[in-house]
């Protein structure tokens, strides 16, 4: 009977992360096209006058923040699931994630910079506790279903199962037990299943041919490992000085998430792809819509207006917004290598490749880099050098000290844990 009741959970689970992420994507493009009359978000911010580009983003920074401070307390975001998952402290609340929802939305509604799968991700795990605890489950159990629930929210956003499930086993919980491999991988079955079923079962950024070259270029794209993960360093960077001159200057919500909200309209009002998750610009890298002085100051102008709307406390996600930084940094050094060369380069490659190293540089998890970017793209010759990438994107990022964008908040909880060949070990709080 337990059991039966886990894998009905786990249904459930699996259903109401997809559901969640469907009428998350849905109402946002209801609101495009009802407010702006454009299908998208990029689109609606450009094709306002100058000065509302600075005015909604501030405006929706203002409810999002608001909404932030009077939502309970406590711990949250992916760190809190990483928590929940690794160490069994379960205290993911489903009123403080919907309220948390409902700010990122107003956020994203509005053009800042910051990405749809932080608050995807963090209601599948907080929907796992939830219906953990109504169907009264063990402990143990609960944390499955959180993890799966994670893993569903992931795969519902990005339209991606076997990254999803590498997310989880990768930077989630640092293990891959059976027990917790095969519900994660249902969940993400599942979720997409009914994601694909209802939005369609391309990737999201389009179905496209790339590949390799020549075996030469390798080179190529282990130099632009390094660069991308210098790239994640100095958004880290960037990201952690904003966050200690908030605390240092302390300011309260909505007031907070208004100054998040004024870096981005700022920046928009004369560059107006910088609205958003980037999703819209990222396409256009693809299909190779952009030249090389554009792409080298997106890569700026996003970290900079990524990093401002995090810091702020404005709920949402890195993923996206660093895809479209490593796509503009694989497009402007393709560009590059072709004018010092003279031999054309397929810069929606290098693109790719670009996008796969910056997220492995972020979040320490190369595993789950390449093969979501396998699964956008599609492209099998492409994972040689996906592979390379994000090996050396994370070779070099920890080389150099830098942890990953999840380290740095369970750090700043006093928690955290190092993966080894003996398991997880949780490293002492500080000071002690």
């Amino acid at each position: 009977m337990s059991r039966l009741r886990f894998l009905l959970a786990l249904g459930l689970v699996a259903a109401g992360a997809a559901g969640f992420a469907i009428a998350f994507r849905a109402s946002l493009a209801l609101l495009y096209r009802s407010l702006y009359g454009q299908g998208n978000v990029v689109d609606s911010i450009a094709g306002l006058p100058r000065w509302l580009r600075l005015v909604v983003p501030v405006a929706g920074a203002a409810v999002a923040g608001t909404i932030a401070r009077l939502r309970a307390g406590g711990a949250h975001g992916v760190s809190n699931v990483m928590e929940a998952v690794a160490l069994g402290n379960v205290r993911l609340s489903m009123r403080a994630t919907a309220s948390r929802f409902l700010s990122s939305w107003t956020a994203i509604a509005a053009g800042v910079s910051i990405g749809r799968e932080g608050p995807l991700i963090e209601a599948g795990g907080a929907l796992g506790a939830a219906v953990g605890r109504r169907a009264g489950t063990s402990l143990h159990q609960m944390r499955v279903l959180v993890a799966a629930g994670t893993a569903a929210g992931f795969a519902a956003a990005y339209n991606t199962p076997f990254a999803a499930a590498l997310f989880v086993l990768e930077t989630i919980a640092g293990v891959t037990a059976p027990e917790l491999v095969l519900p994660v991988m249902a969940a993400t079955l599942g979720a997409t299943a009914i994601t694909r079923a209802t939005v369609g079962e391309g990737p999201i950024y389009g179905q496209r041919a790339f590949g390799l070259e020549s075996y030469a270029d390798l080179f190529l794209f282990a130099a632009l490992g390094v660069a991308a993960a210098m790239a994640a360093i100095g958004f880290k960077t960037v990201l952690a000085r904003l966050e200690r001159w908030f605390e240092q200057h302390p300011v309260p919500q909505p007031f907070r998430a208004m100054i998040g909200g004024l870096i981005v309209g700022s920046i928009a009002v004369w560059l107006p792809i910088v609205a958003g998750n980037g999703y819209e610009p990222l396409n256009d890298i693809l299909d190779a819509g952009m030249g090389v002085e554009m792409v080298a100051l997106l890569v700026f102008a996003k970290v900079i207006a990524t990093s401002g709307s995090v810091a702020s406390g404005i709920p949402g996600g890195i993923f996206t917004p660093m895809l479209l930084v490593g796509a503009a940094l694989g497009a402007g050094w393709s560009e590059t290598v072709a004018a010092v060369t003279s031999v054309p380069r397929n810069a929606g490659s290098y693109a790719l490749v670009g996008m796969a190293a910056t997220t492995a540089a972020s979040i320490h998890a190369p595993l789950t880099a390449a093969v979501m970017i396998f699964e956008l793209s599609g492209d099998y010759p492409l994972a040689l050098p996906l592979i390379l990438v994000t090996i050396i994107s994370t070779a070099v990022s920890k080389a150099l000290g830098s942890e990953s964008v999840y380290e740095m908040e369970l750090r700043k909880r006093g928690l955290g844990w190092d993966i080894t060949l003996e398991g997880r070990r949780v490293r002492p709080p500080p000071g002690r």
